[in-house]
C-alpha cells in the first residue's frame, strides 16, 4: 500500500509541539476588524491548541495516524 500524503493545506496551518500537541491559529482576524475591540484582536493573535475532539481529523490530514 502506498504512503499517505500530507494535506498541503494542513501542513501550512498546523504545527506539532514537542509534547505532541498540535498548535493552530485562531479564526476571525482576517477582515472586518474595525468593529472588533482592541482586546479581542489582541487575544486573536495568540496560537491555541487543537481541541481533542478534532485531533483525529487533523492527524489524518497530517498523515500522522
Amino acid at each position: 500500500m502506498p504512503k499517505m500524503k500530507t494535506s498541503s493545506g494542513a501542513k501550512k496551518r498546523f504545527k506539532v509541539t514537542g509534547s505532541g500537541a498540535i498548535k493552530r491559529q485562531k479564526a476571525n482576524r482576517s477582515h472586518i476588524l474595525t468593529c472588533k475591540s482592541r482586546k479581542r484582536k489582541r487575544n486573536l493573535r495568540q496560537d491555541t491548541l487543537v481541541d481533542p475532539t478534532n485531533m483525529p481529523n487533523v492527524l489524518h490530514c497530517l498523515a500522522m495516524r
